[in-house]
């Protein structure tokens, strides 16, 4: 720090307890709600503190919003072309995101939709929805923190 410029902020903070100035401050008397960031590193938390300020959300996190809406036009598409069409988009969203977290591209496969779809082309009955039960991303609750390397 600057020499004396301790003296000075102490004397400042001083005289706006005397006036009442932090008697008006929103929150007074409650606990604080900090977040933990013990899984950032030390010297990238100012940046992500920034960036989560911003509302910037990592790719991981908005490919996996995406991956959610593809799901939902999936499970409202009637005709089969349509569902065809944004089940390769889905399938590849999620490859995607599967690479994004270190995978290999030769041994992906779209383990979410691949027994549903198995069992919808050989299956005699047409009336398979397609669909799976796995998720590909975190639960939506997730989506607003910001999460560095595990």
């Amino acid at each position: 720090m600057i020499p004396g410029y301790e003296k000075i902020v102490e004397a400042r903070i001083r005289a706006a307890q005397k006036q009442g100035t932090f008697e008006k401050l929103p929150g007074r008397g409650k606990p604080l709600t900090l977040t933990d960031d013990r899984h950032i590193a030390e010297e990238l938390r100012l940046a992500h503190k920034i960036l989560k300020n911003a509302g910037f959300v990592p790719p991981e996190l908005e490919l996996c919003k995406e991956i959610r809406k593809t799901e939902d036009l999936l499970a409202g598409a009637e005709e089969e072309r349509n569902r065809y069409r944004i089940l390769k988009k889905l399938n590849f969203l999620i490859m995607k995101l599967n690479l994004m977290r270190g995978g290999s591209a030769e041994s992906e496969i779209p383990q979410r939709y691949e027994p549903a779809l198995t069992e919808h082309l050989f299956a005699s009955d047409s009336t398979s929805s397609g669909q799976g039960e796995m998720s590909s991303c975190p639960p939506a609750s997730t989506e607003s923190a910001i999460q560095g390397p595990s």
